[in-house]
């Protein structure tokens, strides 16, 4: 059995915080996400809007970066396993992107939203 898998909590931790830091230091897009998602939450403290809002601000940022981790998970696996340029592996890949697009859209609407709330 690997060491890791009943390993006790704060060393499990150890393990999806280094994934965190790790993703942000070699993937661009979580950067930007991160920018992104910064950039937000200024906003919002500006706008200082109903905490429902504040709520959905939060899931909505958070939905994206964890796509993003997901989806550099996903790509990382892929390259080791099958480094050759594949049809069905480009298919994951981009539909791993397409969620994490479909769900920066939604984030875009709910900072909107906010916006719109705000300014009524």
């Amino acid at each position: 059995m690997p060491g890791w898998k009943n390993a006790p909590f704060h060393r499990r931790l150890s393990f999806a915080v280094s994934g965190i830091v790790r993703t942000a230091r070699q993937e661009k897009s979580f950067r930007t996400q991160l920018g992104l998602a910064a950039g937000g939450a200024a906003g919002v403290a500006a706008v200082r809007p109903a905490l429902v809002w504040v709520a959905l601000f939060v899931l909505a940022a958070a939905l994206v970066l964890a796509l993003e981790l997901i989806n550099a998970a996903l790509e990382a696996a892929l390259d080791r396993i099958h480094p050759e340029a594949h049809p069905a592996i480009g298919a994951a890949k981009d539909a791993a992107a397409g969620a994490v697009l479909v769900a920066s859209i939604a984030a875009a609407a709910v900072g909107g939203l906010i916006v719109l709330a705000g300014s009524g």
